[in-house]
């Protein structure tokens, strides 16, 4: 490679983060495989959200698409995080979980289906708390059974992050796939904030945050699995290869089936030291290359 065309070559990489959900479902699927189930002219809107004021998206935020990865049919749950900051309500929740819940039948009658799961969501939608809570519940229930027979597959890329209880959604995922500028906490920083006090953590403290909860270091303590650049080719390679099946038949060992493993880590957890490099210590103790 020429020094030019290795100086232009950065330049050519196509941000996977600046896409729209339905933008990056399309971009993840063989070409021309991309089909949507409940689009917009469906109108499949919250019945709750107009009662306080706020304009309703026609998908309510959420696109289901199928289609093919590497010509094995596949199904891709994306969540829009430019509407209600991507939070998880009555109608988008059923919206996965119903695509999920599909998925499984198919896998159980021996027609194998690749599920993938964009998350970028602050969590529940606090105008819908107890029918958004419930259906979370639903979405962590079918990653959990379909993860039996096919790999399910989560991505955060950016900028919102995975929050709340889709946070546990995502641990949940066979494979988690997280760019740097993706983050991932059972709390948000302005919400830690809100209720201990700038003391515990100062939501405006942006390089702390991503110390802390970044894509780098959720890989780094084992709590996600592939870390990639923001560029589409390197997301759509990491998706395509996290998705297809084991040439043993055998799925990976979940976070979730560990549990003795992380409290054994959690007693080495030293309260007054806690720091991004001691954590990467305690919870990945055995991954050898510097992040």
């Amino acid at each position: 490679m020429s020094t030019a065309t290795a100086l232009r070559a950065p330049l050519l990489r196509e941000s996977f983060i600046e896409l729209s959900a339905r933008e990056r479902a399309r971009a993840l699927l063989d070409p021309g495989s991309f089909r949507e189930l409940l689009g917009p002219f469906d109108r499949l809107e919250s019945p709750w959200l107009p009662l306080q004021g706020v304009v309703c998206q026609a998908d309510d935020g959420v696109v289901i698409a199928r289609g093919t990865i590497d010509g094995a049919p596949a199904v891709i749950a994306a969540i829009e995080p430019a509407f209600q900051g991507g939070s998880i309500g009555e109608v988008s929740g059923s919206k996965i979980t119903g695509a999920l819940e599909l998925a499984l039948r198919d896998c159980e009658r021996g027609h194998l289906i690749r599920p993938v799961v964009l998350f970028e969501t602050g969590g529940v939608r606090l105008q819908e708390a107890n029918l958004g809570l419930a259906v979370i519940a639903e979405i962590q229930a079918a990653i959990v059974a379909l993860r039996r027979y096919v790999p399910v597959v989560g991505v955060i890329a950016g900028m919102v992050g995975c929050f709340g209880g889709m946070s546990l959604a995502a641990a949940l995922c066979s494979q988690l796939i997280v760019t740097k500028q993706g983050r991932l906490g059972m709390n948000g920083p302005e919400v830690i904030e809100q209720e201990a006090g700038i003391d515990e953590l100062d939501a405006s403290d942006k390089r702390r945050i991503w110390q802390l909860i970044g894509g780098k270091q959720r890989v780094a303590t084992g709590l996600a699995d592939v870390l990639v650049d923001d560029d589409l080719d390197a997301i759509r390679a990491a998706v395509r290869e996290a998705s297809a099946p084991r040439a043993d038949g055998a799925q990976p060992v979940p976070r979730s089936a560990q549990v003795d493993d992380y409290l054994a880590r959690l007693t080495r957890v030293d309260p007054t030291t806690i720091a991004p490099d001691t954590m990467r210590v305690v919870f990945n103790a055995d991954r050898k290359e510097a992040l």
